[in-house]
Order: C-alpha cells, then structure tokens, then sequence
C-alpha cells in the first residue's frame, strides 16, 4: 500500500487571516518503506511572512518571491498524492491551507484517507508532549538536522515516527535464517512468534542422561 507522508510551511497561522503556503514537502511509502518519489516546491505566497513563521522556517520574503506559485504546481501536486493515504502530523493544520490553496482556484477540496500523527500519538500517549520533537526522542529518531522547520526533513523524520507509532520497525538488513520465526497481524500489529521444534526421543533421552552424569546432587 502506497501514503503520502506530507508537510507544508505557511506564511502564518489563520487562513483566515489571509495566510499562505510556502512550501509543500510530500514523501511516498511503500509498505511502510520509503520509494524514490517525493514532491517539493517552494512558493511564492503573494504576501508578507509573518515573524513568527520567519523565525520557524526561515524563508524570507525576497526568496519565496522568485518562487513558483501555488497555480503552478496544482495538478502535479494532486496528481502526486491522487488515491494514496496521508500521514500528516496536525492534518488539520496542514488540510486547511491545502483546501485554501484549492480553494483560490476554484477547486475542490481534498479527499484522501488521513492519518494525523498527532491524534495517533496523543491516543497512545495521553498527557505526555506529542510534538514531532517530543516523539523523535521519545524514539531515539535523530533529528539534530531540524535547526528550523523545513518540509522535506519533517516529512523523513515523521515517517519514522509514524512506523514507530503503529508499532512497526523500520525495515534492517537480516541475514539469519526467516524460517524460525512466523509473524501474524492481529488489530493493526504484527507479532513474532518463536518456532516451536519438537526434539525426538533420542534427544530426550541423550539430556536425561547429560544430567544425570553432569549435575551434581543438591544436598540442601
């Protein structure tokens, strides 16, 4: 199954207050595991960034002009994500300055399954700080590259989260042999089961008699 592991940077907060998208940061899974593919832009939002969203990613207003804009990249963008899940961290956030964008052109709204982390996270762990940061150590997943918000690098650091919170592990090269160890899903997880091996007669008989002969008598 193919998501979208999806983030974006806005210009501010409210899209009621006129508030725009700057970039978008989108990476595909496969089975959970990263593919190739990603979409990235920045945009130019036609607007002044506010100084609290400045000082969270860093894109000033004199970059973000020499940028695309928002109709330019539309379809490529819903082309990207069309019939494939979203995992977003604050969906709400993020779907409402999509929607907004969409919206200026006229079109409609955002249709896919959403998976928001957030919810995810505060389900699993109620009372404790569930922000991206706060789930990055709770994992030991290294994020000292996120000295600012960008879109690309929440997106690769909450891929790793997101299959930490459905209790799945990142794929790791095995060289061992598969064969001892079966694995089934039940509600959403998968657990490991041991093989069980069955010794024969003969070896039962051969660990009687290595204690016998082997194991000194308990006289307390």
């Amino acid at each position: 199954m193919k998501e979208i592991v999806l983030d974006t940077e806005t210009t501010g907060i409210s899209t009621k207050e006129g508030h725009r998208i700057v970039e978008i940061g989108c990476i595909e899974l496969e089975n959970l595991i990263p593919t190739q593919n990603k979409f990235h832009c920045y945009l130019n939002p036609e607007r002044k960034v506010s100084e609290k969203a400045f000082e969270v990613h860093g894109y000033s207003d004199v970059f973000l002009s020499k940028q695309k804009k928002f109709k330019d990249v539309d379809e490529d963008f819903l082309d990207f994500i069309k019939d494939k899940r979203l995992i977003i961290h604050n969906a709400e956030f993020d779907l409402a300055h999509l929607n907004n964008e969409l919206a200026l052109l006229g079109k409609k709204k955002i249709v896919n399954e959403v998976v928001d982390t957030l919810i995810l996270a505060r389900d699993k762990f109620p009372g404790s700080p569930v922000s991206l940061d706060a789930l990055c150590k709770r994992y030991r997943v290294d994020n000292s590259k996120r000295t600012q918000h960008t879109a690309l690098i929440d997106c690769d650091l909450l891929a790793k989260v997101y299959i930490n919170l459905i209790d799945q592990k990142e794929p790791t090269l095995n060289f061992h042999n598969q064969e001892s160890t079966e694995s089934t899903i039940s509600n959403g997880k998968v657990l490991y089961f041991k093989k069980v091996i069955k010794p024969s007669d003969l070896e039962i008989k051969k660990h009687n008699q290595y204690l016998k002969e082997n194991l000194k008598k308990n006289f307390f």
